[in-house]
């Protein structure tokens, strides 16, 4: 298929600013695709959806304050510093991108905070943006992380227009986060509060976990009009023995396997044997989805609703077949669905 079949025409006032005042108050477009049907309901009416023993496999990836503000040595250029990846631990050695990038050079110091508490140097250029700096700190390790703790900002993407609040920290987060190595959160999972899994579970629905850490890649423009030309940037996941033991005995006796957003799907389409069972593995995936695809684990997926022409989208129009899909994404428009990270929700079953 072809890029250009993924536009549509989405008014900017239905992108979320802010997340609902309750995580499973936002609501849920319910897609069927064996009959067509599209219903309207609200997150906690997922339950409506589930029986015992139907597993729901989430992400745990933890998003940590990636967006860090600076002043270039000499000039006091302020400087947008976002961290991508840790590449080596012991020698504070980042994968940063910078903006504006043409004013940082290999060899610049770059100064973070009121006094210059945290310093950093430029020591290769990667892409155009792109950058390794290297952290100068020589104490704890403690220390270092609390750090970039009091430096960082919640990485909130750039359509919400607006700063970070306090709000954000908590809510930009789900409530299973526990692998820290995200810079974008899982958004499917912050529709879920405690209490609605704690529900799920008494009703006898299994969660399963596994980590895939979001990276900018998932939200970088597709610039080519051919996908199967189009490369996704690689993000580390890892699936354990026990996820796996979860989805596997529920898929062989016919329960329903849930996958909680893109992220997760991707991981799991990443790691399957022959007989399309889970099996765990550890590394990175550059896996992109479109149509036409199988998919091999689950047969139910909750998403967000996506900007056009995005990974994610297309991910979900292979998913639940492209037609019914864009007829869906219209209802959307039409009823005022709040689109993208703190968005409403989709149930494709």
């Amino acid at each position: 298929m072809k890029l250009s079949q993924f536009r549509f025409d989405l008014p900017l006032n239905l992108i979320a600013q802010h997340p609902t005042k309750k995580r499973e108050e936002s609501r849920m477009m319910v897609v069927h695709r064996k009959t067509g049907e599209l219903e309207n309901r609200q997150f906690r009416d997922i339950m409506d959806y589930f029986n015992e023993k139907d597993v729901m496999v989430v992400n745990n990836t933890k998003v940590f304050p990636a967006r860090m503000y600076g002043r270039k040595e000499k000039t006091g250029a302020k400087i947008e510093v976002f961290l991508l990846r840790e590449l080596n631990r012991q020698n504070r050695l980042w994968d940063v991108i910078v903006d504006p990038a043409r004013k940082i050079r290999v060899g610049n110091k770059l100064y973070f905070g009121d006094s210059d508490e945290l310093v950093a140097e430029v020591i290769d250029n990667t892409t155009s943006r792109g950058r390794t700096i290297r952290f100068l700190w020589d104490t704890s390790e403690e220390e270092f992380r609390a750090m970039l703790e009091k430096m960082g900002e919640t990485p909130l993407p750039k359509y919400i227009k607006r700063k970070p609040e306090e709000e954000d920290k908590e809510r930009y987060q789900t409530v299973y986060a526990k692998h820290e190595g995200a810079v974008a959160a899982p958004t499917a999972g912050l529709h879920f509060s405690k209490e609605l899994i704690k529900r799920l579970e008494i009703q006898g629905v299994r969660f399963a976990e596994v980590t895939l850490h979001t990276g900018l890649g998932t939200f970088r423009p597709i610039e080519v009009e051919d996908l199967s030309k189009h490369k996704m940037d690689a993000e580390y996941y890892k699936i354990d023995e026990q996820v796996c033991a979860i989805v596997n005995k529920a898929k062989e006796s016919g329960h329903r396997i849930c996958s909680i957003g893109t992220t997760t799907m991707r991981a799991m389409e990443t790691s399957y044997t022959a007989q399309k069972l889970l099996k765990p593995s550890e590394g990175w995936t550059n896996h992109f989805i479109h149509p036409p695809y199988n998919f091999n684990i689950a047969d139910a997926l909750v998403t967000n609703f996506h900007l056009p022409k995005t990974s994610l989208l297309i991910m979900a129009c292979a998913f639940a077949g492209y037609d019914l899909m864009m007829e869906a994404y219209k209802k959307a428009i039409k009823d005022k669905y709040r689109f993208f990270s703190y968005g409403d929700s989709m149930l494709i079953i």
